[in-house]
């Protein structure tokens, strides 16, 4: 049976990490890769009640993309690219919402994604979207550093 892994990918070494596990350890089956946009990418406060700049939302949905393509071209040079069914997606939304509806709506089995291993005043002010994750996830959740 082909287990359905999801890869949340922010760009960030963790987050590779987190890809570079999913190649290794489920190459013959399917992965998902999903970015996540926060919504208010494009959004500024100013002394005036803040503007929103459209070209800067289409900027993070593209930066989206290119790491959508940044991680076929892994899967490629792993070698794995031709047993691996890859599906890449660039959402908009709160990032730990959005990772865990995506993986109730397209049936997947397992979700794998990076941790920045922030702590204590940090956490607690940035918040922790790969716990976040793992409390509210419906299938088991691998986090890697």
């Amino acid at each position: 049976m082909e287990t359905h892994v999801l890869v949340p990918l922010d760009g960030s070494e963790p987050a590779w990490s987190a890809l570079d596990h999913a190649i290794e350890n489920y190459a013959a089956d399917r992965i998902s890769v999903l970015h996540v946009v926060d919504p208010t990418a494009g959004t500024y406060a100013g002394a005036e009640g803040g503007y929103y700049d459209p070209v800067a939302f289409d900027r993070a949905r593209e930066r989206g993309e290119t790491l959508c393509e940044q991680a076929r071209e892994r899967l490629e040079e792993a070698g794995t690219l031709e047993s691996t069914d890859l599906e890449t997606a660039v959402e908009t939304g709160g990032a730990a919402r959005t990772i865990v509806n995506y993986a109730e709506e397209h049936d997947v089995d397992h979700i794998v994604m990076g941790s920045h291993g922030r702590s204590g005043v940090s956490r607690i002010l940035l918040g922790s979207v790969a716990e976040t994750v793992t409390r509210r996830a419906p299938v088991p959740v691998t986090i890697v550093r």
